[in-house]
């Protein structure tokens, strides 16, 4: 584990626990698992499948996205909800692809500061490792506490900057998305 990575994570549990909401980190992936079903641990009160879409980019299936949250859901209110996204990346990416994506998406919702650029820019490439297909990329979002990443349930970090976290997630969820068709899908269960 990389020194930054391993900041990120230092004082995980005594965080998690003053929030009232836990994690555990599972041994291993289960290759066959039903993708409706969730791996990550119980979060959510009532959880329940939102929506979910295939990301597809110049014809290369790219990633199935599902958006877990409590019920009711109100698309309007996402940010103010917790949430569970979930990628699984239907081929091999590099790490590092994947983070300067995920900036220049972030700056394409509203343009960063230079220093909001630098900084995020450093922590998604800390962060974000190599997928390869099959593997699954999650966010769990914690409204005014921030965001925890993992990789196959594994914690890679909690970043506790609530701008950054929502940010993250409006790559695919708010209205100033690139990609607002897989938005639209993933919301498709919400309330009016």
């Amino acid at each position: 584990m990389t020194t930054r990575r391993a900041a990120l994570t230092v004082g995980l549990h005594g965080a998690l626990a003053s929030t009232g909401i836990w994690w555990a980190s599972r041994v291993q992936a289960e290759p066959n698992r039903d993708p409706l079903q969730p791996q990550w641990p119980a979060v959510l009160r009532t959880p329940r499948l939102v929506g979910q879409q295939r990301f597809t980019y110049w014809g290369f299936e790219v990633y199935d996205a599902s958006l877990w949250t409590n019920a009711p859901f109100a698309a309007e209110d996402w940010a103010k909800q917790v949430l569970v996204l979930e990628l699984r990346y239907l081929r091999d990416f590099k790490g590092a692809d994947i983070a300067q994506r995920s900036i220049d998406e972030m700056h394409g919702q509203r343009p960063l500061s230079t220093a909001q650029f630098n900084s995020w820019s450093a922590t998604l490439h800390a962060l974000i490792p190599n997928v390869h297909s099959g593997e699954r990329i999650t966010g769990i979002y914690t409204p005014d506490k921030g965001m925890q990443l993992l990789h196959q349930d594994r914690v890679l970090g909690e970043l506790h900057d609530n701008e950054f976290a929502k940010r993250f997630l409006g790559i695919w969820l708010a209205p100033e998305t690139s990609q607002r068709k897989l938005r639209q899908q993933l919301l498709a269960g919400s309330q009016p």
